[in-house]
Formats: structure tokens, C-alpha cells, sequence
């Protein structure tokens, strides 16, 4: 009973939504699923082994996408046209919002959560730029996962990017996903028998929950990809305006809008300001009066990429300061993070899965195009970087992360042998292409607020969350639609306020559940190793 509530409390954290599969240490099989959904009429996806055709497909896509965001391709610079409309003062006390004269829009914050507000914006006949701090796209960690949730909200906001990223998508939902023991270990709370390293502790579906609510199932996509089919598909061109940080902005009055002021100087004004800026956001620091050393530059790539490895360690000294001034939490996890091409022993039947450890676990996905994304999440002090590369030891990353998941004796510091697939990975990963970055998040902002006036927040800026259950950019996404469905029914600018407030009352609720999931799980997943 003490197991079987033990695992229930996991699948509840990494299975939100989900069946509960199986404790046993088998995959369940086509039949078992088929039964299971016979009683429905469903039909989960059939999983059929990647073509070479399907392999190019979505590597080359991830190339061309990635060669566009490095080069802004789609966005203007600072020294854009004169003639944009957030460069006109309408210098009116308040109006009606009709289609002749729109809502306008300022978005600050040109990653998924500001391209999706934006492009749901857009959608509802909105006036719509985007200012984005940054010189280009960097993505961080590779692919990112679209779950259902996030899918239905961009199928309503608009079907042709809904249709898009399925397209470029992954399906992970039709294998299995779930968390396994990462190395021989003892009892589980003195029940049952002996663990060994690669056993099942928990599965969970994906797959069945998604499709009984008529949801699509989860797919994976590659950052840049995602965000080229925004601006392909959800914004006119030009809409990101890039070298573009907000310094302060002033309301000036109920109904009568708010003048913008950029870094260079540069004056803009809107009916509505909305923070995507993310998790050192710069409008948030303002909205809720923090210390100016809040919201630091923490990096030149969109989405809080860093563009080399010396900024990456500025970035890794930077946040530790601006933690404190936000108010955001170390979660006490170093993350490193790749995209490897490469195709993964287990590819036909898992598409998701965490070896745990002590103070330590490591993270795997299907990533599409016979590459896997990992993560390896290691507990330590905040603000640490690795070795400069030598010639005696010429990948410091890959050295450490090859001995913290060591998988043959002695083991790794604590004496404890992995299992190899994390070491599959690993060495098929060049140190380049291995990232570092310490992980913060932040405590819910139910007394703060989202919004102010009209100015409010949205994504990383409202509620950054451990990436333990892949929610992030979904609930970034949902947010976007949420907040452009409520401006839509203002039907004069006296109302913006008020429906800004009752975005932040229909969102707050669930993201902060999630937000807190995503914390304990986390936790949870190191300290696991202590009721064995």
C-alpha cells in the first residue's frame, strides 16, 4: 500500500492528467493499449519507426529554422521604419475599440510566450508589436514539448499554426514515458524486491487521457522551428522588433494608454502592455516596484539562450544577484542540457524517461529526426561553471557528466553504478553542444498579481516552473490565449483594466498547481533515493 501511494504521489506530479499505467517493469504492449481503449472507440497513434526521408526532413527543417532565427529573419532592428503606428501618440483621453480603431498592443518579449500572445492578439483584429531585447534567436536545450493543452489553445487561437506544428511535430504519446530506477538499490521502503538500475518505478500515459478529451496527443518540436512558424504564420513581418528592451513605461490614465520608453530612447505607445519578457522581466520589476537590479541583461539570445560559452558564464554570476532583487528561487539544480544526433537504443519503445539518483537524475526525449534531448539536473550551490577546456581534459562538460553517471565500478562519487543509457547519450554528444545554466523559479504571485492598470504578464515574467513535467511553454501558451480572449471583449479602453484583471484570476489558479507540481517533483525526484 505504502508503494503503491508512494508511486501514485509521482504519477500525480509527472502524470497530471494521465492514466496510470504499470509498476512492473514490462512495456505494456499494442494490445494491452487497444484494449484499454476499446471500451472508448479510441485509437491511440501507431508508432512506426522513422523513415531516412522523415529523419532529413526534420533535421533540415531544425537547420533552416535555426540559420533564420540566427539571422532575425522576419524581424526589424532598432533602425526600423518611421512609420510604425506604436510611434503615434493617439493623444486622446479614452475611445471606443472598434475594427476601424483597434486595441494596441505592445508585447515585450519575443520568445514563445510573446510570439503566441502576439499572434493570438493578431488573430482577434489587434494592432500588435513585439520588442525583443535581444540581437537574435538562441535556443536553449533543443526541442520543446507541445502538449495537449498548449495544442488545443493554439488550434482556437489559429488552426494554420496549430496544423504547423503538428506537422513538424514528434508524436511522443505512443510509446512509453515514465520514471526508472538510474542504479541498484535497495528496498523501497521495506517492500518488495531488490531494484536494479533500469527498472520501472513508474509509467504513465500520455496518450489515452489526451485523446478521451478529443485533445491531440504530445508532440515535440524544435525551438527555432516553432518560432518560425509564428512568424510565418501568426504575425505580420516586422513584427518583432529585435535590440529592443523596455526601460519604463508610464500609464497615462484609465482608457488613455501607455507611453513607452526603450533603452535607446525610443518612445512607443499602446493601449495595453503585456511582459513575455521573461523570468527577469523587466516589466514586472516595474509593475511591482522591485530593485532595479531585478531584471539584468541575462542574455543577448531570445528565450534566455546564451549565444557562447562566455556569456553563458557572466549569465551563470548575473543571475545569482538578480535572484535575490526578483524575488526567484535557486531550485538548487545546475542543469546541462543537449541535442544529440543520434538513435537511441530503446527508440521503438520509450519516447520519455528519468533515471534517478542520489542529489542527481538525468532526463531523456525523443527529439524527432533520430536525435534525443537530455538533461542531467545535478543539486549544487547556484553561480558554478566548469573548467576551462585543457589539453589534458579538452571536454570538462562531458568529463564530469561521464563520471557523475558512471556506469561500470566504481561508480560515480556515492559508489552507485548507472545505467548505461545515460551514458549512450552522453557519448554521443559533442562537448559543444552541451549548455549549462543554473535553474530558478519562483513562488506563485497570487497577492502580486499579473496585472496592473493595463499593464500585465504572462509566461516566465508570471510564473517560471521547473521544466520537470513540460509545461512551461504550454502554460505560457495558454496564457497567451487567455489574455487575448478577454481583450477581445473590451469594448472601450476604460475596460482594459478590468479584463486584464480577470485574465489573472482565470489563469492564476492553475498555473500556481502547477508551478507548485513542477517544485516538488523536482525535489522529490533527488530526494526519492532516501525512502529507499
Amino acid at each position: 500500500m505504502r508503494l503503491q501511494a508512494a508511486a501514485t504521489a509521482l504519477l500525480l506530479i509527472y502524470g497530471t492528467g494521465n492514466a496510470f499505467t504499470s509498476l512492473s517493469t514490462k512495456s505494456p504492449t499494442k494490445a494491452s493499449f487497444q484494449t484499454k481503449l476499446s471500451a472508448t472507440t479510441l485509437r491511440p497513434p501507431t508508432r512506426y519507426p522513422e523513415t531516412p526521408e522523415r529523419v532529413a526532413e526534420v533535421r533540415d527543417r531544425f537547420t533552416e529554422a535555426t540559420i533564420d532565427a540566427a539571422n532575425a529573419k522576419g524581424c526589424s532592428n532598432e533602425n526600423g521604419k518611421e512609420d510604425e503606428w506604436w510611434r503615434t501618440d493617439l493623444n486622446e483621453s479614452y475611445r471606443e475599440v472598434t475594427p476601424d480603431s483597434p486595441l494596441r498592443v505592445i508585447v515585450a518579449g519575443g520568445g514563445v510566450a510573446g510570439l503566441v500572445t502576439a499572434a493570438a492578439c493578431h488573430a482577434k483584429g489587434m494592432k500588435v508589436a513585439i520588442f525583443e531585447q535581444a540581437s537574435q534567436y538562441a535556443p536553449y536545450g533543443g526541442p520543446i514539448q507541445i502538449q495537449s493543452n498548449a495544442l488545443r489553445a493554439l488550434e482556437r487561437i489559429n488552426p494554420k499554426i496549430y496544423e504547423e506544428i503538428v506537422k513538424a511535430g514528434t508524436t511522443t504519446a505512443d510509446r512509453v514515458s515514465g520514471l526508472k530506477i538510474g542504479y541498484k538499490k535497495g528496498v523501497f521502503l521495506n517492500l518488495g524486491q531488490q531494484y536494479e538500475r533500469g527498472d520501472w518505478l513508474v509509467k504513465f500515459d500520455t496518450c489515452v487521457p489526451a485523446l478521451e478529451k478529443g485533445l491531440t496527443p504530445t508532440v515535440v518540436v524544435d525551438r527555432p522551428v516553432i518560432q518560425q512558424i509564428l512568424l510565418n504564420h501568426g504575425i505580420p513581418e516586422s513584427t518583432v522588433r529585435i535590440k529592443s528592451r523596455i526601460a519604463s513605461y508610464e500609464e497615462l490614465g484609465e482608457g488613455k494608454g501607455i507611453k513607452v520608453q526603450l533603452t535607446d530612447g525610443t518612445i512607443a505607445y499602446a493601449d495595453v502592455l503585456v511582459g513575455a519578457d521573461g523570468i527577469w522581466s523587466s516589466v514586472r520589476r516595474i509593475m511591482h516596484g522591485l530593485d532595479a537590479g531585478a531584471d539584468g541583461f541575462a542574455a543577448s539570445g531570445a528565450a534566455g539562450g546564451a549565444l557562447n560559452e562566455a556569456e553563458a558564464r557572466r549569465m551563470a554570476k548575473d543571475s545569482v544577484l538578480m535572484a535575490g532583487n526578483a524575488n526567484r528561487r535557486y531550485s538548487r539544480f545546475t542543469c546541462y542540457a543537449a541535442l544529440c544526433e543520434h538513435r537511441a537504443s530503446n527508440i521503438e519503445e520509450v519516447s520519455y524517461q528519468i533515471l534517478l539518483g542520489k542529489d542527481k537524475y538525468f532526463v531523456s526525449t525523443d527529439g524527432g529526426g533520430e536525435r534525443q534531448q537530455w538533461f542531467a539536473l545535478i543539486r549544487e550551490d547556484s553561480g558554478g561553471v566548469d573548467p576551462e577546456p585543457t589539453e589534458e581534459n579538452p571536454t570538462p562538460k562531458l568529463t564530469r557528466l561521464l563520471n557523475e553517471f558512471n556506469n561500470v565500478a566504481p561508480g560515480d562519487k556515492n559508489g552507485d553504478v548507472w545505467d548505461d543509457f545515460a551514458h549512450e547519450l552522453l557519448l554521443a554528444t559533442p562537448e559543444e553542444n552541451i549548455k549549462r545554466r543554473d535553474l530558478y523559479d519562483g513562488s506563485p504571485l497570487v497577492s502580486q498579481g499579473w496585472s496592473k492598470g493595463q499593464v500585465a504578464i504572462c509566461g516566465d515574467a508570471a510564473h517560471p516552473m521547473m521544466p520537470n513535467l513540460g509545461q512551461g511553454g504550454c502554460q505560457a501558451t495558454e496564457d497567451g490565449f487567455r489574455l487575448a480572449e478577454e481583450l477581445s471583449s473590451v469594448k472601450h479602453t476604460k475596460n482594459i483594466s478590468g479584463a486584464l484583471n480577470t485574465y489573472f484570476l482565470k489563469r492564476i489558479g492553475r498555473t500556481t498547481i502547477i508551478q507548485i507540481l513542477a517544485q516538488l517533483g523536482s525535489d522529490l525526484l533527488v530526494d526519492f533515493d532516501l525512502m529507499m
